[in-house]
């Protein structure tokens, strides 16, 4: 069926639970073996008398998604039943989240700039998309000098280095790695002394 506007949410409904309690004067919090997003999704019965859901003068309320709360312990003896329906409203295809972990999709091996990633928001407790590239990080780069004399072609630059992550520029011409100069640990060796005088520039790019 063809829809106008915004398509109408994927509704999933189980076979709604009965839970039984009984009061004992003291206890308020009662664990409900299905969960509910509300306490206005839930029948609760006390002595056969229908309660309300809400705060105050009302009976009871909801800490999801399993403690139902009285807001006066029922009395001893008290016979409470529950019926909950366990809708859960889901989206197609969305995998389930609900214990923290995601099942049902395909881990992705690569995505673009522009995809959206889902994010956590500890202090606002919601999730929240975010566009890739705000997860690039600001590539910056550190760099040294030397100066050449005509005869050494070994010059000593930081560890952890490759030839295809240094820049190495003489007199302001940009040398080619392993064509011009090779690195082994912290030796950088050019192939050809650089000149007396010669302005050495060696910028390490970001790993």
């Amino acid at each position: 069926m063809a829809y106008i506007g915004k398509k109408p949410s994927d509704i999933t409904r189980a076979i709604a639970t009965y839970d039984t309690f009984t009061g004992d004067g003291s206890t308020t919090t009662f664990t409900l073996t299905q969960g509910a997003a509300s306490a206005n999704d839930l029948t609760v019965v006390v002595n056969n008398v229908r309660q309300e859901p809400g705060t105050g003068s009302k009976s009871y309320t909801l800490t999801a998604p399993t403690s139902l709360i009285f807001n006066t312990a029922p009395a001893a003896s008290d016979e409470i039943y529950v019926i909950n329906p366990t809708q859960v409203e889901s989206i197609a295809q969305a995998g389930d989240i609900s214990s923290g972990v995601i099942t049902g999709q395909t881990e992705e091996t690569s995505s673009a700039d522009d995809d959206v990633i889902l994010m956590f928001d500890t202090s606002a407790g919601a999730l929240r998309k975010v566009t890739k590239t705000n997860f690039s990080p600001a590539l910056t780069y550190t760099s040294g000098t030397a100066t050449g004399d005509g005869s050494d072609t070994t010059f000593t630059i930081n560890s952890g280095r490759s030839v295809n992550d240094v820049l190495v520029i003489v007199n302001g011409a940009i040398l080619i790695p392993t064509t011009d100069y090779t690195i082994s640990g912290t030796t950088l060796t050019f192939i050809t002394a650089p000149a007396a005088d010669a302005e050495i520039s060696i910028r390490y790019l970001p790993i």
